[in-house]
């Protein structure tokens, strides 16, 4: 991915979506792998995933800020390639433990279910996390709309 891929996107974006800000926003992709991401963000095109979580704990280790309602960002695909604009609509940050069933359904991953999500998220953690898995670790669980993207405009479709 180049800036100018980025910055030809988000002004197909803008042109579709005239309310968007001039300001290019974070670009980023789902998961920690180009399989996660391809994934992920096939779920997101169909509309099944309008909810994500990440780890408090790697926010911090990576000096991020946690979301917050009305921030916006462009979702890549595995190979780094821009194909969605996202609006976060809600964030919440729970323990691991207290993550609720409509949260893991938002995800879209799995069969849905609150215990796929615990099975999914626990093994994503203790794999990537900045400082692993714990029962009881801080989760930021947010929630989405999807604003911009699919086949139209050049999305992956898988």
């Amino acid at each position: 991915m180049t800036s100018d891929d980025l910055t030809t996107f988000w002004a197909d974006a803008r042109s579709a979506h005239p309310s968007l800000p001039e300001d290019l926003p974070p670009a980023w992709a789902f998961g920690a792998t180009p399989e996660h991401a391809d994934g992920l963000l096939a779920l997101v095109l169909e509309g099944t995933k309008t909810g994500t979580a990440g780890a408090l704990w790697d926010y911090q280790a990576e000096g991020e800020d946690v979301p917050a309602a009305g921030d916006l960002s462009i979702i890549l695909d595995g190979a780094g390639a821009p194909r969605a604009v996202l609006e976060v609509t809600e964030v919440r940050t729970v323990p691991f433990d207290e993550v609720s069933e409509e949260h893991a359904h938002s995800e879209g991953e799995g069969d849905r279910s609150l215990a796929d999500w615990r099975r999914i998220h626990e093994e994503f953690w203790r794999d990537y996390g900045a400082r692993g898995f714990s029962p009881d670790m801080p989760v930021v669980c947010e929630r989405f709309r999807l604003l911009h993207g699919g086949p139209t405009n050049g999305a992956a479709h898988r």
